[in-house]
């Protein structure tokens, strides 16, 4: 049981403290608080009573702090710091421009706006913590799912219910096909599917969107599925694999870009197919149930303004 009474000080009593130490005299305190000098002087009456002992002496000169006020004043600073500091981080959150967001996406939509978008919250929120994870949608769902994530950029799959999300319709991608630079191929003016079925792939496993796009690309002109596999989720290996073979790999557009374009300039062609591949649109994806954070809202309209603008659409369209 506590025996001694409540002591705690309101911050405008902490405030005057902290003025009269400055100032040294009781009516410069009350006027740079805006108070008049009989509040002031009541205030101070009533901390002192809360405290059990005197903190300043009235001298002709001004007010110096007693032995007990100079430990109280080494307080009171450090508690007014700490309430600015908690203030400004309150006002950085409700503006978005601080706090952490957890994101996810699958690989098109995080090479071409995800890093954008992030690059421009963090110029002006150098303090935001922003986590970012490339996974499959399945993956991502699971983790949204599970309040693991703010929102994702994937696609819906039928063995989760879409009641339990806002879905923000995106776009679909294209796919293209990678190859080392110095494929048989690479300088062909048109390749067919029918002189790509004779090549080693690497592709992602049965069920992935992309692996599916190609099956069903081969079916549509009446081929079957290519037959000389390696499927492995892996870009890193998929890249080593083919900068040491004839193996030719499918993956997005963007992806494709940023391979091969500078500054990366890894090596790697994208063949010239006659026909369009496309994979199935992905969607802006968050749980209706959990609102999002200032910097979770700033993070998003980011990356909704950068999705929708036609100039990085097309900039993405002719780097290929």
């Amino acid at each position: 049981m506590n025996k001694h009474p409540a002591r705690w000080l309101k911050p405008s009593q902490l405030h005057l403290l902290s003025e009269i130490a400055t100032h040294g005299q009781l009516q410069l305190a009350a006027d740079a608080m805006a108070v008049t000098q009989p509040a002031a002087s009541r205030m101070l009456a009533e901390v002192e009573r809360q405290l059990g002992a005197p903190l300043f002496i009235r001298r002709p000169k001004g007010m110096e702090p007693t032995q007990e006020g100079r430990a109280v004043l080494r307080r009171v600073d450090v508690v007014l710091r700490e309430m600015r500091s908690m203030v400004a981080d309150v006002d950085l959150l409700q503006q978005g421009l601080a706090g952490s967001v957890s994101v996810g996406a699958v690989t098109g939509p995080a090479v071409s706006h995800l890093v954008a978008a992030i690059r421009e919250i963090k110029s002006t929120a150098p303090r935001a913590e922003i986590s970012v994870d490339v996974m499959p949608s399945r993956d991502l769902l699971h983790q949204l799912m599970a309040g693991k994530m703010d929102f994702v950029l994937a696609r819906i799959l039928p063995e989760f219910d879409s009641h339990a999300f806002e879905i923000t319709p995106m776009r679909d991608e294209r796919i293209v096909i990678v190859a080392r630079a110095n494929h048989p191929l690479a300088r062909a003016h048109v390749v067919t599917l029918t002189e790509l079925s004779s090549y080693e792939w690497i592709m992602q496993q049965r069920g992935a969107p992309i692996r599916e796009a190609i099956v069903n690309a081969f079916a549509q002109v009446g081929l079957p599925e290519p037959h000389n596999v390696v499927s492995s989720p892996s870009a890193l290996l998929s890249m080593a694999y083919l900068a040491q073979s004839d193996a030719v790999t499918p993956m997005v557009q963007e992806v494709a870009s940023l391979l091969i374009q500078p500054p990366i300039g890894a090596g790697f062609s994208v063949l010239n197919l006659p026909h369009d591949i496309r994979v199935s649109p992905y969607y802006l994806l968050r749980l209706r149930r959990r609102p999002l954070t200032p910097l979770a809202l700033s993070l998003r309209d980011s990356l909704l303004a950068r999705s929708n603008d036609p100039d990085l659409a097309r900039c993405y369209a002719s780097d290929l």
